[in-house]
């Protein structure tokens, strides 16, 4: 493989093409005579060449280029391996390995970079020789170990294959250390801050959302970038320092909090090598993973074949297509003729037939959902529904409401975001108002992915259908007002933002007392404790005040009603 050879005359070709024809001992670096060739060929043409060499001492590629811009095979041979060649070339301004020379040995894991100065006349300098180190080695601040330079005639002396194997056996030996260690998969999170003001609370939840998942979370990164990069969002630089850190951290996957696009996704795990997930992605596993009931677990189905579609459709030519052999006008033989249909019209016409099911699986539930709010109107008991954001203590204060200390009654409150996703009615009682449903509602988050707001509106919409709301702030949170806005934002855009409300402050004995006080002051919300039971005197008389004043209401426009059927009679 010759590559990047625009300019060239014909001699010099030749001259390149003869690269191919040198051997040198298996596990070297190079030959004196190969370096010798390298320097008069690049003085000659004044620009850099590079050579690709196997560990049995043949050259593979040769390239007119810095070691950043060689031509090298796409060969993956797995965590605990090398690429299984090095590179040698030439620097005809002198110098030693540049960082681009180093950043080339450790994203594309070679065995070896080299480097050879090219004197006046085209004479060999000294050559300079970097290979990796193992993850975690003590001792090393960097990815490589940078030799001692030598002369180009001592290029032979030093042993590659053995420090090649060494090395491998290394990384294998450390790689089944971490693994009988390892339970979870690690994370490297990225949240790219363009001027927000909550940029740092987003990284936190962003954090939150990884430890539902199951990921252990080693290392958290935000990136100020005022403008992001088209394809990579934070730019090849910074994609490099997420990889060091992952090699070194023994993380596998790499967390983005902003949305990826189908192109984005795949060019920043070319770069990297690493599993990509955006915050849509990681809210989805969550939602499929404590998914219970027959409705959640088709709406978050829905939710996830919506954000597959447009995902696989652009994956393109990368997919398999079946092609008639001689053409529909030709006449192809008996199975083949026209185009065929593509895998990529496959998957397509699979989701879509799917999404149909799905939708229609929603409908029936959604009646069911209706005549169980008619049976609850018609038995005139009045309704309050629990809103806030994901893992505020909706669960724990509808528990503690309710006094469901134990199955079936109680409901599941763990301390992690989305823990319940089914809307659960309970009844309960309100001093001076009688008998009450409560119903705990699916928790909201700040950008609900699109999808799923979409899959979820007709759960959310039956906020609509209560008496008055009761909005659960976690206050010991930070930036727990932004949160409480979210919410507002989601009732707003829901239609409910006017409905009689209670605020909640929850978790107020673990609260800063000057945040507790600006939001109670703010907010008119009544500090209160779930867990501990405290506080809830008060907001029930709060609920009871706020319900009583909704019945008055409608007693107010029924008698209103009444008046005016006696005058029309």
């Amino acid at each position: 493989m010759l590559g990047n050879t625009s300019g060239l005359r014909p001699a010099q070709l030749k001259s390149l093409g003869n690269l191919y024809r040198r051997r040198i001992e298996p596990g070297r670096v190079g030959s004196p005579e190969l370096a010798r060739n390298l320097a008069e060929l690049s003085f000659d043409i004044r620009r850099e060449i590079s050579v690709l060499i196997d560990r049995r001492g043949r050259v593979l590629s040769v390239s007119v280029a810095d070691a950043k811009g060689a031509e090298l095979p796409d060969l993956r041979l797995g965590e605990n391996r090398l690429a299984g060649f090095h590179l040698l070339h030439t620097h005809p301004r002198g110098g030693a390995l540049s960082k681009g020379d180093l950043s080339t040995l450790f994203l594309k894991r070679l065995d070896a970079v080299a480097a050879i100065e090219v004197r006046n006349e085209g004479q060999p300098g000294l050559v300079h020789t970097a290979h990796l180190t193992p993850p975690g080695t003590v001792g090393e601040e960097e990815d490589w170990r940078i030799l001692d330079p030598v002369p180009s005639f001592q290029i032979d002396e030093f042993d590659l294959g053995a420090q090649v194997s060494a090395l491998e056996e290394e990384i294998a030996r450390a790689a089944r250390t971490r693994e009988a260690k390892k339970d979870r998969e690690r994370a490297i999170l990225v949240q790219i801050d363009q001027g927000e003001f909550d940029a740092e609370e987003r990284l936190e939840e962003l954090s939150e959302l990884a430890r539902t998942a199951g990921a252990e979370v080693v290392h958290k990164e935000l990136v100020y970038r005022r403008h992001l990069k088209a394809g990579t969002l934070v730019g090849a630089g910074k994609l490099e320092e997420l990889t060091s850190k992952a090699y070194h951290l023994d993380a596998d996957l790499l967390i983005f909090g902003q949305e990826l696009g189908p192109a984005q996704a795949r060019e920043i795990e070319a770069a990297t090598g690493l599993k990509i997930l955006d915050r849509t992605q990681l809210i989805l596993d969550i939602f499929a993973l404590h998914a219970q009931g027959v409705e959640s677990r088709l709406q978050v189905e829905l939710a996830q074949l919506r954000y597959m579609k447009p995902r696989l459709l652009g994956a393109g030519a990368a997919l398999s297509r079946i092609g008639g052999s001689a053409g529909s006008a030709a006449g192809g033989s008996i199975g083949t003729r026209g185009p065929g249909e593509t895998k990529l019209e496959l998957d397509r016409r699979r989701i879509n037939d799917r999404l149909a099911f799905l939708e229609k699986q929603l409908e029936g539930v959604a009646v069911r959902r209706e005549e169980r709010r008619k049976g609850r109107a018609r038995n005139d008991v009045p309704v309050v529904s629990i809103v806030g954001y994901t893992n505020a203590g909706k669960s724990t204060l509808l528990n503690a409401f309710t006094h469901a200390a134990e199955e079936p009654r109680r409901v599941l409150a763990e301390n992690k975001l989305f823990a319940t996703l089914r809307p659960t009615s309970r009844q309960g009682y309100i001093e001076g108002i009688g008998p009450v449903v409560l119903t705990d509602t699916v928790g909201f988050i700040r950008d609900l992915p699109k999808d799923l707001a979409r899959a979820f509106r007709a759960t959310l919409e039956e906020i609509g259908d209560a008496d008055v709301l009761l909005h659960v702030v976690d206050v010991a949170a930070p930036g727990a007002d932004t949160r409480l806005d979210a919410v507002n934002r989601i009732l707003e855009d829901l239609g409910f933002r006017e409905m009689p409300t209670v605020v909640a402050l929850n978790k107020a004995e673990a609260a800063d007392p000057d945040v507790l006080e600006r939001e109670v002051e703010r907010t008119g919300g009544i500090p209160v404790s779930a867990l501990k039971a405290l506080g809830l005197t008060d907001l029930k008389d709060a609920l009871a005040d706020a319900v009583a004043g909704v019945q008055r209401e409608e007693l107010a426009l029924r008698e209103e009603a009444r008046e005016r059927a006696a005058e029309y009679r």
